[in-house]
């Protein structure tokens, strides 16, 4: 079982920034992609970025070039850096992080903190 903590959300204005963070413990030597997703109300969760353990990422690309994924491995913490932050950003982030076993593949989710952009 992995289990995830994510922390670092609040509320921030337009134009700001905010630094996520999502911890991993448990059994987690077979996980390879760590990610972050969102979902606002009424809409479908959607994802924000997502980083292998092999270092390859992608991004919605609402977010490129605004939004940073890192990962430190000696954490077991996967980073989501946010800048430029608009009101369309705000939503309930989740960390995710999947694994790859022998029979089967696992998703695992955070509890999700929630990031409000607003004057």
């Amino acid at each position: 079982q992995v289990q995830l903590m994510e922390s670092g959300g609040g509320l921030v204005q337009p134009g700001g920034s905010l630094r996520l963070s999502c911890a991993a413990s448990g059994s987690i030597a077979s996980v390879n992609t760590m990610g972050w997703y969102r979902q606002a109300p009424g809409k479908q969760r959607e994802l924000v970025a997502r980083l292998s353990s092999g270092g390859n990422s992608n991004y919605a690309d609402s977010v490129k070039g605004r939004f940073t994924i890192s990962r430190d491995n000696a954490k077991n913490t996967v980073y989501l850096q946010m800048n430029s932050l608009t009101p369309e950003d705000t939503a309930v982030y989740y960390c995710n992080a999947v694994q790859f076993l022998t029979y089967s593949v696992r998703a695992y989710w955070g509890q999700g903190t929630q990031v409000t952009v607003s004057s």
